[in-house]
């Protein structure tokens, strides 16, 4: 399926800029200004994702979510003002993924989507699983396994081991792995229990937490996923 994402937002302005970023990260987008305008290009089957606006000419996002959720599983992010955070739970009880508000930064939108769509197994055409070595990571039931036994991680280690993974075979610099787990959880990590994070993924993943050789440290530039 092509991946396009369907976009509703009222605010012609945010509505170019949300195109243009998504089209530079490879991805196809169809935008609607109002409910109305929904309607006329929704299809079930058609999008991998909705980016919807809560507040609309002619009705609301959580309209629009409750319509597409009782047709299909298809991600949802909402795209909300300051003043409507507060509401924001409302769609993520009608099954809504996520929601980020304006005035936002484009990298962090555009992490929040892909974690998103990585949770779904859709985004890239990527496989559904990841596995290097011993370890197998099942990316749309966020669910790791080492020997065919499940791992328990923690949220944040879960979040650290998706940005190596989706970065795997490259190195990442220590402010790039912050600014990566800071922009997929939205909670405030430093440098030092960055440190903490990697020690204890390697505790769990490595055979020698030691000597790792899926998490490998490269000197003087940061950490690097083996594959």
């Amino acid at each position: 399926m092509t991946e396009k994402i369907l976009i509703v937002e009222d605010d012609g302005m945010i509505a170019s800029g949300l195109t243009y970023a998504l089209e530079q990260e490879g991805f196809e987008t169809a935008v609607a200004g109002s409910c109305a305008a929904f309607r006329q290009i929704y299809q079930p089957g058609t999008f991998i994702m909705a980016i919807l606006d809560i507040t609309l000419p002619d009705g609301t996002g959580y309209d629009l979510c409750k319509l597409i959720k009782g047709q299909e599983d298809l991600p949802i992010l909402f795209l909300t003002a300051w003043d409507d955070e507060v509401n924001v739970v409302m769609g993520l009880d009608m099954g809504a993924d996520d929601y980020i508000t304006k005035p936002f930064r484009i990298r962090e939108l555009i992490s929040r989507i892909k974690s998103i769509l990585r949770r779904y197994g859709k985004h890239g055409g990527e496989e559904n699983v990841f596995r290097a070595g011993n370890v197998t990571v099942d990316l749309k039931k966020a669910k790791v396994m080492k020997n065919q036994k499940e791992i328990v991680l923690t949220a944040m280690e879960y979040r650290l081991l998706l940005t190596l993974i989706n970065h795997r075979g490259q190195v990442l610099s220590r402010s790039q792995l912050l600014e990566g787990i800071w922009d997929v959880a939205g909670d405030f990590v430093n440098d030092n229990t960055l440190t903490v994070y990697i020690k204890r993924l390697r505790e769990k993943l490595e055979d020698d937490p030691a000597d790792p050789a899926l998490i490998k440290t490269v000197r003087g530039l940061g950490y690097c996923l083996e594959v």
